[in-house]
Protein backbone atom coordinates (compact mmCIF):
# COMPACT_ATOMS: atom_id res chain seq x y z
CA UNK A 1 0.00 0.00 0.00
CA UNK A 2 1.18 3.22 -1.06
CA UNK A 3 1.15 6.77 1.23
CA UNK A 4 -0.98 9.58 -0.23
CA UNK A 5 1.25 12.29 -1.73
CA UNK A 6 1.06 15.71 0.11
CA UNK A 7 0.46 18.72 -1.74
CA UNK A 8 3.61 20.04 -1.60
CA UNK A 9 5.02 16.71 -4.01
CA UNK A 10 2.67 18.85 -6.74
CA UNK A 11 4.44 21.79 -6.60
CA UNK A 12 6.92 22.13 -8.74
CA UNK A 13 4.91 20.62 -11.31
CA UNK A 14 2.23 23.11 -10.88
CA UNK A 15 4.63 26.10 -10.83
CA UNK A 16 6.28 25.27 -14.34
CA UNK A 17 2.87 24.45 -15.97
CA UNK A 18 1.40 27.99 -14.29
CA UNK A 19 4.36 30.00 -15.74
CA UNK A 20 3.43 28.54 -19.11
CA UNK A 21 -0.77 28.47 -19.49
CA UNK A 22 -2.07 32.18 -19.07
CA UNK A 23 -4.14 32.15 -16.00
CA UNK A 24 -6.13 29.31 -13.61
CA UNK A 25 -7.93 26.91 -16.23
CA UNK A 26 -11.94 26.51 -15.34
CA UNK A 27 -12.27 22.96 -16.51
CA UNK A 28 -9.79 19.85 -16.54
CA UNK A 29 -10.31 16.99 -19.03
CA UNK A 30 -9.19 13.51 -19.20
CA UNK A 31 -9.25 12.04 -22.44
CA UNK A 32 -9.04 8.34 -22.39
CA UNK A 33 -7.98 5.83 -25.56
CA UNK A 34 -8.44 6.76 -28.63
CA UNK A 35 -10.25 10.27 -27.75
CA UNK A 36 -7.44 12.30 -27.69
CA UNK A 37 -8.63 14.13 -30.92
CA UNK A 38 -10.86 16.21 -29.21
CA UNK A 39 -7.74 17.98 -27.38
CA UNK A 40 -6.16 18.60 -30.80
CA UNK A 41 -9.69 20.95 -31.30
CA UNK A 42 -8.57 22.96 -28.24
CA UNK A 43 -7.18 26.74 -29.20
CA UNK A 44 -3.70 26.95 -27.80
CA UNK A 45 -2.67 30.02 -29.53
CA UNK A 46 -2.98 31.62 -26.20
CA UNK A 47 -1.68 28.17 -24.22
CA UNK A 48 0.52 25.73 -24.42
CA UNK A 49 0.94 21.63 -25.17
CA UNK A 50 3.31 20.26 -22.95
CA UNK A 51 4.50 16.45 -23.27
CA UNK A 52 4.16 15.17 -19.50
CA UNK A 53 8.09 14.06 -19.67
CA UNK A 54 8.65 18.09 -19.46
CA UNK A 55 6.88 18.21 -16.03
CA UNK A 56 8.83 17.37 -13.03
CA UNK A 57 6.84 14.29 -11.51
CA UNK A 58 4.77 13.71 -14.01
CA UNK A 59 4.75 10.12 -14.70
CA UNK A 60 4.31 9.17 -18.55
CA UNK A 61 2.50 6.54 -20.14
CA UNK A 62 3.23 3.90 -23.01
CA UNK A 63 0.04 2.56 -24.06
CA UNK A 64 -0.94 3.48 -27.79
CA UNK A 65 -3.51 5.96 -27.70
CA UNK A 66 -2.45 7.90 -25.18
CA UNK A 67 -0.42 11.03 -26.38
CA UNK A 68 0.86 12.19 -22.88
CA UNK A 69 0.92 15.85 -23.08
CA UNK A 70 -1.16 18.56 -21.84
CA UNK A 71 -3.09 20.96 -24.12
CA UNK A 72 -4.07 24.24 -22.45
CA UNK A 73 -6.01 26.87 -24.33
CA UNK A 74 -9.99 27.70 -24.98
CA UNK A 75 -12.68 25.05 -25.95
CA UNK A 76 -16.50 25.73 -26.13
CA UNK A 77 -15.65 29.24 -24.72
CA UNK A 78 -14.00 28.18 -21.38
CA UNK A 79 -10.42 28.18 -20.34
CA UNK A 80 -9.01 24.43 -20.18
CA UNK A 81 -6.64 22.16 -19.58
CA UNK A 82 -6.57 18.49 -21.23
CA UNK A 83 -4.92 15.51 -20.79
CA UNK A 84 -4.25 13.81 -24.06
CA UNK A 85 -3.83 10.30 -22.19
CA UNK A 86 -3.63 8.83 -19.11
CA UNK A 87 -1.32 6.80 -16.83
CA UNK A 88 -2.73 3.36 -15.38
CA UNK A 89 -1.73 1.31 -12.20
CA UNK A 90 -1.24 -1.50 -14.52
CA UNK A 91 1.95 0.29 -16.09
CA UNK A 92 3.56 -0.16 -13.01
CA UNK A 93 2.70 2.99 -11.05
CA UNK A 94 0.90 3.65 -7.62
CA UNK A 95 -2.53 4.75 -6.89
CA UNK A 96 -1.10 8.02 -6.32
CA UNK A 97 1.26 8.39 -9.61
CA UNK A 98 -1.93 7.28 -11.56
CA UNK A 99 -4.04 10.40 -10.21
CA UNK A 100 -1.20 13.42 -10.49
CA UNK A 101 -1.95 14.75 -13.44
CA UNK A 102 -5.94 15.16 -11.98
CA UNK A 103 -4.17 16.13 -9.01
CA UNK A 104 -2.16 18.79 -11.12
CA UNK A 105 -5.09 20.41 -13.03
CA UNK A 106 -6.82 20.96 -10.03
CA UNK A 107 -4.21 22.49 -8.17
CA UNK A 108 -3.38 24.98 -11.00
CA UNK A 109 -7.41 25.93 -10.33
CA UNK A 110 -10.06 24.03 -12.65
CA UNK A 111 -12.78 22.87 -10.28
CA UNK A 112 -14.92 20.91 -12.65
CA UNK A 113 -13.50 17.65 -14.31
CA UNK A 114 -14.62 16.10 -17.63
CA UNK A 115 -12.92 12.17 -17.54
CA UNK A 116 -14.11 9.98 -20.42
CA UNK A 117 -12.40 6.15 -20.97
CA UNK A 118 -13.12 3.93 -23.34
CA UNK A 119 -15.12 0.80 -21.66
CA UNK A 120 -16.68 -2.90 -22.77
CA UNK A 121 -20.03 -2.98 -22.47
CA UNK A 122 -21.71 -5.26 -20.15
CA UNK A 123 -25.66 -4.14 -19.95
CA UNK A 124 -27.03 -5.19 -23.44
CA UNK A 125 -27.91 -1.69 -25.10
CA UNK A 126 -24.55 -0.50 -24.59
CA UNK A 127 -23.31 -1.58 -28.29
CA UNK A 128 -19.91 0.09 -30.09
CA UNK A 129 -20.05 3.58 -30.13
CA UNK A 130 -22.58 4.47 -27.40
CA UNK A 131 -21.72 7.16 -24.98
CA UNK A 132 -22.50 6.31 -21.61
CA UNK A 133 -22.66 8.69 -18.83
CA UNK A 134 -21.22 7.40 -15.49
CA UNK A 135 -23.92 7.86 -13.01
CA UNK A 136 -21.82 5.88 -10.34
CA UNK A 137 -19.17 3.47 -10.06
CA UNK A 138 -17.15 0.59 -8.25
CA UNK A 139 -14.05 0.88 -7.00
CA UNK A 140 -12.73 -3.11 -8.04
CA UNK A 141 -9.03 -2.02 -8.20
CA UNK A 142 -8.20 -2.65 -5.21
CA UNK A 143 -6.33 0.35 -4.56
CA UNK A 144 -7.13 3.84 -3.51
CA UNK A 145 -5.30 7.37 -3.53
CA UNK A 146 -6.00 8.19 -0.21
CA UNK A 147 -4.46 5.70 1.90
CA UNK A 148 -2.32 6.86 3.80
CA UNK A 149 -1.66 10.24 6.22
CA UNK A 150 -4.63 12.74 4.79
CA UNK A 151 -3.02 15.95 3.38
CA UNK A 152 -5.49 18.87 4.27
CA UNK A 153 -4.29 20.86 1.97
CA UNK A 154 -5.62 18.72 -0.41
CA UNK A 155 -8.79 17.46 1.02
CA UNK A 156 -10.61 16.01 4.05
CA UNK A 157 -9.74 12.74 5.36
CA UNK A 158 -13.18 11.12 4.64
CA UNK A 159 -14.71 12.59 1.12
CA UNK A 160 -18.34 11.67 0.63
CA UNK A 161 -18.92 10.18 -2.91
CA UNK A 162 -23.03 9.78 -3.12
CA UNK A 163 -22.75 12.15 -5.81
CA UNK A 164 -19.19 11.49 -7.13
CA UNK A 165 -20.47 12.06 -10.28
CA UNK A 166 -22.27 15.65 -10.66
CA UNK A 167 -26.24 15.11 -11.39
CA UNK A 168 -26.46 19.03 -12.76
CA UNK A 169 -23.34 18.49 -15.07
CA UNK A 170 -25.70 15.02 -16.20
CA UNK A 171 -28.52 16.93 -16.79
CA UNK A 172 -26.43 19.49 -18.94
CA UNK A 173 -24.90 16.88 -20.54
CA UNK A 174 -28.40 14.92 -21.46
CA UNK A 175 -29.89 18.70 -22.69
CA UNK A 176 -26.72 18.98 -24.78
CA UNK A 177 -26.81 15.78 -26.37
CA UNK A 178 -30.91 15.73 -26.92
CA UNK A 179 -30.58 19.06 -29.21
CA UNK A 180 -27.72 17.23 -30.92
CA UNK A 181 -29.49 14.47 -31.40
CA UNK A 182 -27.14 12.31 -29.99
CA UNK A 183 -28.03 9.16 -27.90
CA UNK A 184 -26.73 8.51 -24.79
CA UNK A 185 -27.76 6.94 -21.71
CA UNK A 186 -26.93 6.50 -18.25
CA UNK A 187 -25.03 3.98 -16.18
CA UNK A 188 -22.59 2.11 -13.52
CA UNK A 189 -18.90 2.05 -14.82
CA UNK A 190 -16.77 -0.70 -12.89
CA UNK A 191 -13.48 0.13 -12.95
CA UNK A 192 -10.87 -2.59 -12.51
CA UNK A 193 -6.87 -2.50 -12.34
CA UNK A 194 -5.60 -4.69 -16.29
CA UNK A 195 -3.90 -4.81 -18.18
CA UNK A 196 -5.84 -8.13 -19.12
CA UNK A 197 -9.59 -7.85 -19.97
CA UNK A 198 -12.01 -9.61 -17.99
CA UNK A 199 -12.98 -13.57 -17.92
CA UNK A 200 -16.58 -14.17 -19.46
CA UNK A 201 -16.87 -15.06 -15.36
CA UNK A 202 -16.20 -11.69 -14.01
CA UNK A 203 -18.46 -10.46 -16.60
CA UNK A 204 -21.43 -11.92 -15.25
CA UNK A 205 -20.61 -10.92 -11.82
CA UNK A 206 -19.90 -7.57 -12.68
CA UNK A 207 -23.35 -7.08 -14.37
CA UNK A 208 -24.68 -9.01 -10.85
CA UNK A 209 -22.95 -6.49 -8.96
CA UNK A 210 -24.87 -3.87 -10.68
CA UNK A 211 -21.95 -2.54 -13.86
CA UNK A 212 -23.16 -1.76 -16.79
CA UNK A 213 -19.84 -0.86 -18.14
CA UNK A 214 -16.17 -1.70 -17.38
CA UNK A 215 -12.54 -0.59 -18.16
CA UNK A 216 -9.19 0.09 -16.37
CA UNK A 217 -9.04 3.80 -15.71
CA UNK A 218 -11.40 6.53 -14.21
CA UNK A 219 -12.46 5.37 -10.21
CA UNK A 220 -9.28 6.31 -9.12
CA UNK A 221 -8.97 10.02 -11.18
CA UNK A 222 -12.54 10.58 -9.72
CA UNK A 223 -11.66 9.61 -6.07
CA UNK A 224 -8.92 12.20 -6.16
CA UNK A 225 -10.95 15.17 -7.77
CA UNK A 226 -13.94 14.58 -5.18
CA UNK A 227 -10.88 14.49 -2.35
CA UNK A 228 -10.09 18.37 -3.58
CA UNK A 229 -13.61 19.43 -4.03
CA UNK A 230 -14.41 19.51 -7.88
CA UNK A 231 -17.55 18.15 -9.45
CA UNK A 232 -17.01 15.80 -11.80
CA UNK A 233 -18.63 14.89 -15.22
CA UNK A 234 -17.48 11.20 -16.90
CA UNK A 235 -18.26 9.52 -19.99
CA UNK A 236 -17.74 6.21 -21.35
CA UNK A 237 -17.57 5.39 -24.90
CA UNK A 238 -18.45 1.56 -25.34
CA UNK A 239 -15.72 0.27 -28.03
CA UNK A 240 -17.02 -3.26 -27.33
CA UNK A 241 -19.21 -5.76 -25.65
CA UNK A 242 -17.63 -7.20 -22.59
CA UNK A 243 -15.85 -10.94 -22.86
CA UNK A 244 -18.53 -13.72 -23.24
CA UNK A 245 -20.78 -11.36 -24.83
CA UNK A 246 -19.03 -11.22 -28.24
CA UNK A 247 -17.66 -13.48 -30.85
CA UNK A 248 -14.18 -12.98 -31.31
CA UNK A 249 -11.35 -12.19 -28.92
CA UNK A 250 -10.81 -8.61 -27.34
CA UNK A 251 -8.32 -6.44 -28.65
CA UNK A 252 -7.03 -2.90 -27.67
CA UNK A 253 -6.73 -2.31 -31.26
CA UNK A 254 -10.64 -2.37 -31.42
CA UNK A 255 -10.71 -0.32 -28.58
CA UNK A 256 -8.95 2.43 -30.14
CA UNK A 257 -10.34 2.00 -33.82
CA UNK A 258 -13.82 1.95 -32.10
CA UNK A 259 -13.40 5.10 -29.77
CA UNK A 260 -11.83 6.60 -32.71
CA UNK A 261 -14.91 6.65 -34.82
CA UNK A 262 -17.11 7.79 -32.62
CA UNK A 263 -14.62 11.13 -31.72
CA UNK A 264 -17.02 13.36 -33.78
CA UNK A 265 -20.22 12.84 -31.70
CA UNK A 266 -17.95 12.63 -28.87
CA UNK A 267 -16.33 15.94 -29.50
CA UNK A 268 -19.69 17.93 -30.01
CA UNK A 269 -21.21 16.52 -26.76
CA UNK A 270 -18.31 17.79 -25.15
CA UNK A 271 -18.00 21.25 -26.70
CA UNK A 272 -21.89 21.61 -25.79
CA UNK A 273 -21.59 21.20 -22.48
CA UNK A 274 -18.58 23.45 -21.94
CA UNK A 275 -20.72 25.90 -23.36
CA UNK A 276 -23.33 25.40 -21.19
CA UNK A 277 -21.51 24.43 -17.65
CA UNK A 278 -24.06 25.18 -14.81
CA UNK A 279 -22.32 27.17 -12.23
Amino acid sequence: MTASLPSHHLDPACSALAARIGGPPEVALVLGSGLGALGDRIDSSQGATIPYGELPGMPTSAVAGHAGRFRIGQLGGRHVIAMQGRVHMYEGYSAEQAVFGVRLMLRLGARTLIVSNAAGGIRADLRPGSLMLIQDHLNLTGHNPLCGPNDPALGVRFPDMSAAYDPALIGCAERVAARQALAVTRGVYAGLLGPNYETPAEIRMLRTLGADAVGMSTVLEVIAARHMGARVLGISCVTNPAAGLSAHPLSHREVEETAEASREQFSRLIEGVLMELPE
